[in-house]
C-alpha cells in the first residue's frame, strides 16, 4: 500500500525536521563547534581484521601495510550531512577503519540555513545538466557560508578530504594552508551548466588532488595537480547489507504489510527528480500489466540537505495514486538500513531508473545480496553491472518493463545472474578496496 497518503504527506513532513534531529542525536554524539560546524563523534567500532573472511587475508593486509606508512597522521572529512545519501553512508564506515587503522579521523558537517541549501542543491542539479544560473546572491550566500563554516572546523589535519560542492569553497579562506586537500566528486559531471562549474571551478583549483568515480566526469579545464578516478564502495558487515536469515526478511515484510507471497520490485533512492520514482512507477504499472500480483516497494531516506526530497515525496505519491501494491517507505515509518537490507534482499529484481548517477550505491547493495538489477544506462551504473550477466541496462520505461517481466518469469536465471553479481562486487567494490585507494592517495600526497 501507500504508507502515506496525499493528504497526511505534508504533516508527516514537517514532523520529519524534529525526528531528524532526535535520530542524529541518538545516533551520533553531534556537538556545535563556536556556532557553525557539527562535529561528528562516531560510537561504533570497526575493525580490519573482521573482513578477512569476506575479501581474504591478502587484500586487508595490504591496507595495513600502508596504513603503517600514515600511523599517526590526521585526517577530516567535510560533507553536508550526517545521515542520509550515499556520502553519509559511506563515512559511517570508512571513517573508524581509518581510526582502526591508526589515523586521527574527524567529520566536520557543513551548517546551514535553507537559503544555503536551496542553493547546493541549484548548484548540485546544474553540475548533473540542469540549464540553471546562480544569482549574485546566491552566489553570496554559497561563500558566506563556507566562510563561517570554514572558521569553525577542525582543519589543520595532514589531509582535509571535501565531499562534492556544498563546502568546496571552504579552500578559498585558508590561502595560507600547509596541509593536503582533496576534492571528492560523488556525482556525474559528464555535462554540467558551464556557467555554473566555472563559478565552482576556480575554487577547485585550489586543491591538492580530486577524486572522481569515472573518467567521464573530469572536466579538461581542471588544474588540479593529482586526479584520480576511484568508485565507491559499500560496507559488506553494516546492518544495511550483512547476512539475514529468513526470519528476520519475513519479520520485517511483516511489520510493513508486504506480502512475501507475490513478487517485488525494489527501487531505492532518495526522492528526487534525477532518481525519476515517477518512471519507476510507469515501469511497475506495464509490469503489473503482465503480473498482476507485482509489488513495488520505494525506499528513501530524506537527506537533511536536500530541500527538494520533501516536495519530490509529495509529487510520488501523487503519482502512485494510491495504489495498494505500491509501498513509499521511508525514516519516517522508521526504514532504516537493516529495513532496507531485507526489503532489497526479498526483492526478484531491483530497478534503478535514474537519469543521471554519479555511481549509484544502491546498485551494487542489490547485486551483493544476489538480486539482478534492471537500470538505466547512465553514469556511473554502468561500472557496476555487466550487462546481460548480472542485470539489464535499459534506455527506457518500456525496456525497464520488459526486462523486469523477463527476470520475474525466468526466477533460476535471476538466480544465477545475481549470484555472478555479488562476484562482482566483492571483487570490486567492498570498503576494504576504498580505503586501500584512500591510503595509497593519502601516501602519494604526504610523501610517506
Amino acid at each position: 500500500m501507500v504508507l502515506f497518503t496525499v493528504k497526511t504527506s505534508i504533516m508527516l513532513l514537517l514532523l520529519a525536521a524534529n525526528n531528524y534531529f532526535v535520530q542524529v542525536l541518538e545516533t551520533f554524539h553531534v556537538s556545535f563547534l563556536v556556532f557553525f560546524m557539527l562535529h561528528v563523534e562516531l560510537n561504533r567500532k570497526i575493525e580490519l581484521n573482521d573482513y578477512v573472511s569476506i575479501v581474504g587475508e591478502t587484500a586487508v593486509e595490504e591496507v595495513k601495510a600502508l596504513a603503517e606508512r600514515l600511523k599517526g597522521k590526521s585526517v577530516t572529512h567535510v560533507n553536508s550531512t550526517a545521515f542520509g545519501g550515499g556520502v553519509a553512508e559511506v563515512l559511517h564506515s570508512m571513517i573508524p577503519l581509518m581510526r582502526d587503522a591508526g589515523l586521527e579521523v574527524h567529520w566536520e558537517v557543513i551548517h546551514g540555513d535553507l537559503p544555503f541549501f536551496n542553493t547546493t542543491k541549484k548548484i548540485h542539479n546544474a553540475l548533473q545538466g540542469a540549464n540553471l544560473l546562480l544569482t549574485k546572491e546566491e552566489e553570496y550566500t554559497y561563500l558566506e557560508y563556507n566562510r563561517m563554516n570554514s572558521e569553525s572546523a577542525i582543519i589543520d589535519t595532514d589531509i582535509v578530504m571535501v565531499h562534492d560542492n556544498q563546502p568546496a569553497a571552504m579552500i578559498q579562506f585558508h590561502p595560507n594552508k600547509m596541509n593536503k586537500w582533496i576534492w571528492r566528486c560523488h556525482i556525474d559531471l559528464s555535462t554540467p551548466s558551464l556557467a555554473v562549474w566555472n563559478f565552482l571551478e576556480q575554487y577547485i583549483n585550489r586543491y591538492d588532488a580530486a577524486i572522481f568515480t569515472a573518467k567521464e566526469y573530469v572536466i579538461p579545464s581542471l588544474t588540479v595537480p593529482m586526479l584520480t578516478i576511484r568508485p565507491p564502495s559499500i560496507n559488506p558487515l553494516c546492518d544495511k547489507n550483512r547476512e539475514l536469515n529468513d526470519n528476520e526478511v519475513l519479520s520485517i515484510l511483516d511489520r510493513y504489510d508486504v506480502k512475501p507471497d507475490q513478487p517485488i520490485i525494489t527501487q531505492v533512492g532518495r526522492f528526487d527528480p534525477w532518481k525519476d520514482p515517477l518512471g519507476t512507477i510507469d515501469v511497475y504499472r506495464l509490469v503489473k500489466k503482465e503480473i498482476p500480483n507485482v509489488q513495488l516497494l520505494l525506499i528513501a531516506g530524506m537527506a537533511a540537505d536536500d530541500p527538494e526530497g520533501w516536495l519530490y515525496f509529495e509529487k510520488t505519491a501523487r503519482h502512485a495514486c494510491e495504489d495498494s501494491d505500491v509501498y513509499l517507505l521511508t525514516d519516517l515509518k522508521d526504514v532504516k538500513d537493516l529495513e532496507v537490507n531485507a526489503f532489497q534482499r526479498a526483492s526478484q529484481v531491483v530497478l534503478q531508473m535514474s537519469t543521471r548517477e554519479g555511481f549509484g550505491l544502491t546498485v551494487t547493495e542489490a547485486l551483493w545480496k544476489g538480486v539482478p538489477v534492471v537500470a538505466r544506462h547512465v553514469g556511473g551504473i554502468p561500472l557496476q553491472i555487466q550487462d546481460g550477466t548480472t542485470g539489464f541496462m535499459v534506455e527506457t520505461v518500456e525496456q525497464a518493463a520488459d526486462r523486469t517481466v523477463y527476470l520475474l518469469k525466468h526466477p533460476e536465471l535471476a538466480q544465477q545472474m545475481g549470484k555472478k553479481g555479488k562476484e562482482f562486487v566483492r571483487e570490486n567494490f567492498l570498503i576494504i578496496r576504498h580505503l586501500r585507494d584512500y591510503f595509497t592517495l593519502f601516501t602519494e600526497l604526504l610523501k610517506c
